[in-house]
């Protein structure tokens, strides 16, 4: 299937039609910032391109985003750039490098757990199955030999599910892959006094093991009013078919940048969004349409 849809509309005998495109954007949970900014761009491609209908779709996220858009059950996908590691990415390109996802680990402020060694024998959330945050989880508890059942009682749910297991106490931490802030984790000290585990540390090994996408990042006191650490972070993609055309990829790419401001304003981690870190989408290529656009708006 092509990266769009194109549904045709007949206006009359004389045989004239209306090409009209269809843009599915795959996203993430509803309280998320895959959904919060794929809905804002959503609305800015449908007042901008008036030939293009976009819609969201809520879905686990990064995983799951790419396996839809190579299915062709969406046109655009957010993505962390570590899932593009397992051969699902031939068919794929990028539009852009939008910012990136810094992993949290969040324990209740009164918990004995400081480090992820820590988390031996206890209850924790890994992320939805699907998701880019059970990716990466998997891979950092592999290299901290933390993968096995017995080290370690897994659950699997989503930002929404942690948040409230953790409150009510039937989990001891989780673990949450998004750009900053996350509106949940922010919104979790209405329920219970939460704390931040540093996972610096682990950058190093994830590099040496899987992929050079994870760096460390900083988590300010100012995002969620709790202790700074540093933890790792992974670049977040917006990921499309090699097959879109390159017109489609153009504009989406222009309407990525001339609208950031827009983008921020549904979430601040579009803020982040700039020229230079755009174009750097490794492991993918620039799609062709998005290099041509950048490239006529290079300082």
């Amino acid at each position: 299937m092509t990266a769009i849809v194109v549904l045709l509309a007949a206006t009359g005998c004389d045989g004239g039609e209306v090409e009209q495109r269809q843009i599915r954007i795959a996203t993430g949970s509803t309280t998320a910032v895959y959904y919060a900014v794929g809905s804002a761009l959503a609305r800015i491609i449908e007042r901008d391109l008036p030939e293009v209908d976009a819609s969201v779709q809520v879905t686990a996220a990064s995983a799951e985003n790419v396996a839809r858009v190579n299915r062709g059950d969406a046109e655009i996908g957010f993505t962390q750039a570590d899932i593009l590691d397992d051969g699902n990415s031939a068919n794929l390109t990028a539009i852009a490098r939008v910012y990136d996802d810094l992993l949290h680990l969040i324990v209740r402020a009164d918990s004995p757990i400081r480090t992820l060694a820590d988390l031996r024998g206890r209850r924790v959330s890994v992320g939805a199955k699907g998701s880019g945050t059970e990716v990466t989880v998997k891979r950092l508890l592999t290299v901290a030999g933390l993968a096995s059942p017995e080290a370690i009682q897994q659950e699997r749910m989503g930002i929404d599910d942690s948040s409230a297991a953790l409150a009510d106490g039937r989990i001891d931490a989780f673990f949450f892959s998004g750009g900053l802030p996350v509106g949940r984790i922010a919104d979790l000290r209405a329920q219970v006094a939460p704390r931040l585990v540093d996972l610096s540390e682990w950058a190093e090994p994830l590099r040496d093991a899987y992929s050079d996408a994870y760096v460390v990042r900083d988590v300010p006191t100012s995002t969620y009013g709790l202790g700074a650490v540093s933890t790792v972070a992974v670049p977040n993609l917006l990921v499309v078919s090699s097959t879109m055309p390159d017109d489609l990829a153009y504009e989406l790419a222009r309407l990525l940048l001339e609208r950031r401001d827009e983008l921020a304003a549904a979430h601040p981690a579009a803020e982040r969004l700039d020229f230079r870190s755009a174009i750097a989408t490794a492991p993918l290529s620039l799609h062709p349409g998005a290099a041509r656009y950048f490239k006529s708006v290079k300082p």
